[in-house]
């Protein structure tokens, strides 16, 4: 929610709320077609891409996207020596506004994609919306929460309503991925 942003989380989950399993990779047992598309029109549409240094979306459309990495091998930004459009971010060191601006972004909408430490860093600093699929036929035991939060057993849908957002009624997105929308509460 910072500035002129409209910052954006996307995620598919198990149904214990682990993107990745116990080795930190998501599994081909979570990845659906239904949710592919979902997301590859998702990022489409936005201005930018946020992401870790191992998270990426790895579409076609990928390398021509702007994006944010986070890491913390840099004091505050730099450019990514692996991609022109991308800019290596430390967000102890450069506030994200100051990271749009440097990708040439004065507003717009971007693109959360992961992975636990970028999902929370956004979750603590405000999502405008979060888009959360859910695979309830996989379970990963001792995987990746979506939030470090969920390291102590918070779920996902608990974290995100503790931050301020509510949710949509569930939709499928096929007979195996549901879709619930959680948006910012209104302002009383």
């Amino acid at each position: 929610m910072p500035g002129d942003y409209r910052v954006e989380g996307y995620a598919i989950v198990s149904a214990d709320g682990m993107i990745a399993d116990s080795s930190g990779w998501m599994p081909n047992s979570l990845m659906f077609e239904s949710d592919k598309q979902f997301f590859s029109q998702a990022l489409d549409r936005a201005d930018a891409v946020v992401n870790g240094r191992h998270s990426h979306e790895g579409q076609p459309n990928s390398p021509l996207r702007k994006r944010l990495v986070l890491t913390r091998k840099i004091a505050t930004l730099a450019t990514d020596p692996e991609n022109p459009r991308a800019l290596l971010w430390n967000p102890a060191g450069a506030g994200f506004e100051e990271a749009c601006r440097a990708l040439g972004l004065a507003s717009g909408t971007i693109a959360i994609v992961g992975g636990p430490e970028t999902f929370t860093l956004f979750l603590e600093t405000g999502y405008d919306a979060f888009f959360l699929c859910r695979a309830d036929s996989v379970s990963l035991p001792d995987g990746v929460p979506i939030f470090l939060q969920g390291k102590s057993g918070m779920s996902p849908d608990q974290l995100l309503s503790d931050f301020g957002l509510e949710p949509s009624a569930s939709e499928a997105l096929d007979e195996r991925v549901q879709l619930v929308t959680w948006t910012r509460k209104a302002q009383s």
